[in-house]
């Protein structure tokens, strides 16, 4: 670590990279652009104490979150980015960053953050769309492996990953997330804050590892869940019946069989799934 602390704003201002480079934002690869130094410092403080910490940044673009990063007490930042003339146009941010910052150029969805960060380490993103969820369920299956996960979803997304039994929004992807992780709405940010501007507004969500989920298997809960939710309307001794003996799994978890999977909470998904996989080995 240098002994100056970094100055993000000591850097060209980002439009001014981003017309140097003509950085224009690709829907296909899910671009949107936080340029707001103020809006990306308070993303990077949102993440919690990073005091020695290796962050993965994944979608860096022109950099805002990335100087932030760096501005910060961690020990490194590795920035992920599948664009090349985003890797081109963040040379002069490597070389202001005195050996803290690397880029991997690469697919998210391809690398591992714990083969490219040495613990502790922790991932702070502003996610392109698109691929957010297949990439928080990838960090999900591993998350004793972080310290924590900051990162931005749509606000629709980041509604269903808090949402507790009985609501509209709770699904599949509440009860894996939570059952995994303690999961926060930190705040939100509005359209107008991006470059260009996307149709709905934004969530910034930080999640920290249970220290004690619920025992269960990853496939059986996913399977499971997969069942309950896939037909998220009917009573679960119909929806659960390609499991089997559904009335039979439900009475032996306590859950009424005439209950919808919106009802169910994590405790009662993971019971089920403990129960079905052990059945499941059996046959």
């Amino acid at each position: 670590m240098t002994d100056a602390p970094f100055d993000p704003h000591s850097l060209p201002p980002l439009r001014e990279v981003i017309a140097r480079f003509g950085l224009d934002a690709r829907k296909a690869l899910g671009q949107n652009f936080l340029l707001d130094l103020n809006l990306t410092g308070r993303i990077a403080r949102a993440a919690g104490p990073l005091d020695g910490v290796t962050v993965v940044e994944v979608g860096p673009g022109p950099g805002g979150l990335t100087r932030a990063l760096l501005a910060t007490p961690a020990r490194a930042v590795i920035a992920v980015e599948r664009d090349h003339r985003f890797v081109e146009a963040l040379q002069d941010v490597v070389a202001a960053a005195a050996g803290r910052l690397a880029i991997v150029e690469a697919d998210a969805l391809t690398v591992d953050p714990v083969d490219l960060a040495p613990a502790p380490r922790a991932v702070v993103a502003n996610l392109p769309y698109n691929v957010a969820t297949p990439l928080l369920i990838g960090w999900l299956r591993r998350i004793a492996d972080f310290d924590s996960l900051t990162l931005m979803f749509q606000k629709e997304v980041a509604d269903r990953l808090v949402a507790k039994p009985g609501s509209k929004a709770y699904g599949r992807l509440s009860v894996i997330t939570q059952w995994r992780a303690e999961a926060k709405v930190l705040f939100n940010l509005p359209a107008a804050a991006f470059t260009p501007p996307p149709k709905v507004a934004s969530s910034v969500v930080r999640f920290t590892p249970r220290r004690a989920p619920e025992p269960a298997d990853w496939t059986a809960m996913e399977t499971v869940t997969a069942a309950a939710f896939g037909q998220r309307r009917k009573m679960l001794r119909q929806s659960l019946r390609a499991l089997g003996d559904a009335e039979a799994l439900l009475a032996a978890t306590g859950i009424p069989p005439t209950a919808r999977a919106e009802e169910v909470d994590v405790a009662g998904f993971a019971a089920l799934a403990r129960l079905w996989g052990e059945k499941s080995r059996d046959i």
